[in-house]
């Protein structure tokens, strides 16, 4: 009777907000007031339990990535797809997916989860399986300092139990892997790593605040073997080494950042379908996955939402490309040609992008000097733009209304494809906005 009640206020209140154009967490938010056991009840009926990604960067798309492998496999899967990665964004999800009697009609739950929202979840809902990507710099008015961030994904890691997935590139990552290996009863713990050709192109927190002139600290720990490893860049393809093995693969996934990310899906993916279904295993019969089937899967995955989401405008495509914090935003620059395409930059001070923006002087922009933004907006335009004009990046218009920047960038820059990089606030209003201009994805 709890769950009927549950669930259908919450979808009664769902309806409400669908309609008055609400965000697509408020029932999520009411029925946690009313029923903060809901959550718990609803997860725990699933046969192959829930598995959390957490970290700053990359958990929307990996969780995707995730997710599209594991049905490629079969497996129904319930996900937080929205990226509304809050408790309450969770819960929301469920009762749109539940039945009336709050049952969800899923074999496992693969949720992306704020680093510090997490700490509501995992009170109630022990991850079974856990990825954690990084730890970056990212909203400083939320976190202060990296390790307040590395010592919350640490208490997700002490409540999963059966199975940990850790960077083994990031330094307060690979830590936490180690401290859980040292736990009496910990869960298995495996990592996703690079190449050492390929380490200098993923700058970790460290190598983006080193003295100048000097390396970054060498990692205190020492570089474990991957399960997967990342070993080669392509143009839309990578290699990467599994069980010793290289294997080549397209991708359809945009950016530098996304490739190395899908080498911990891989791993994420591989530990789920060993460990099955929580009715228990016959001892020793753990199955092996198809690597061949699960990356053909991989070769699918498009972008999520805004993070390289390619959309078609006037005839011509028009890339949405999320920056959050300095890691990202060079990885995005790096992963894009910024000739023969028209730039806008989009940068908002929302309580979800982080309110302090100090974090764009750790950002080296040059790569835009030759080919200049046309336009500059957001909240904290004239912040960018003045960012911009240290860099010596030309640009030829900042208006702060998004609406307005994006309706005169269209218009100036007919013909020519366009790159909109953009905070998350920013980028939710600019979809909306272009939803109207042509077809983009519904993600609520």
């Amino acid at each position: 009777m709890r769950d009927f009640l549950s669930a259908a206020i919450g979808k009664s209140v769902r309806q409400v907000a669908r309609l008055r154009g609400g965000g697509s967490a408020l029932p999520g938010l009411v029925v946690e007031r009313l029923d903060p056991g809901f959550l718990s009840r609803v997860l725990g009926r699933l046969p192959y339990g829930v598995v959390a990604v957490s970290g700053t960067n990359g958990k929307t798309t990996t969780t995707k990535m995730i997710v599209e492998m594991l049905e490629a496999q079969g497996l129904r899967v319930f996900t937080n797809r929205t990226g509304s990665n809050f408790s309450r964004g969770v819960v929301a999800a469920a009762i749109q997916e539940c039945s009336l009697g709050g049952r969800l009609d899923a074999d496992i739950a693969v949720l992306e989860l704020d680093e510090a929202h997490a700490m509501y979840f995992i009170d109630r809902v022990p991850p079974r399986i856990t990825l954690l990507l990084n730890v970056l710099r990212d909203q400083l008015d939320r976190f202060g300092e990296i390790d307040t961030t590395a010592k919350l994904l640490q208490r997700i890691a002490d409540a999963t139990t059966e199975g940990l997935v850790v960077n083994r590139e990031d330094r307060l990552v690979a830590a936490i892997g180690e401290r859980t290996r040292e736990r009496s009863g910990a869960p298995e713990v495996r990592a996703f790593g690079l190449s050492d050709a390929l380490l200098s192109t993923f700058p970790s927190d460290d190598d983006f605040h080193a003295a100048p002139g000097l390396a970054a600290p060498a990692p205190a720990i020492e570089r474990e073997e991957a399960d997967v490893t990342l070993v080669e860049l392509g143009d839309h393809e990578a290699v990467f080494r599994i069980d010793g093995v290289e294997h080549r693969t397209s991708l359809k996934l945009e950016g530098l950042y996304n490739t190395f990310n899908a080498a911990s899906a891989l791993v994420t993916v591989r530990m789920i379908l060993e460990a099955g279904p929580l009715a228990g295993l016959v001892a020793g019969s753990r199955p092996h996955p198809d690597t061949g089937e699960i990356l053909a899967a991989l070769a699918e995955v498009r972008p999520a939402f805004g993070r390289g989401e390619r959309l078609m405008l006037d005839g011509r495509p028009l890339e949405l490309v999320l920056v959050k914090n300095p890691a990202g935003f060079r990885l995005g620059l790096a992963s894009f040609d910024p000739s023969g395409v028209a730039a806008m930059i989009a940068i908002n001070d929302q309580y979800a992008d982080g309110r302090d923006m100090s974090w764009l002087w750790d950002v080296d922009f040059t790569s835009l000097s030759e080919s200049g933004v046309d336009t500059v907006s957001g909240t904290r335009a004239w912040d960018m733009t003045l960012r911009l004009e240290h860099d010596d990046v030309p640009v030829g218009h900042v208006e702060e209304e998004l609406a307005h920047a994006l309706r005169e960038f269209r218009e100036r820059t007919r013909g020519s494809a366009r790159r909109i990089y953009c905070t998350y606030t920013a980028m939710l209003e600019l979809r909306k906005a272009l939803s109207e201009l042509t077809e983009v994805e519904d993600i609520w």
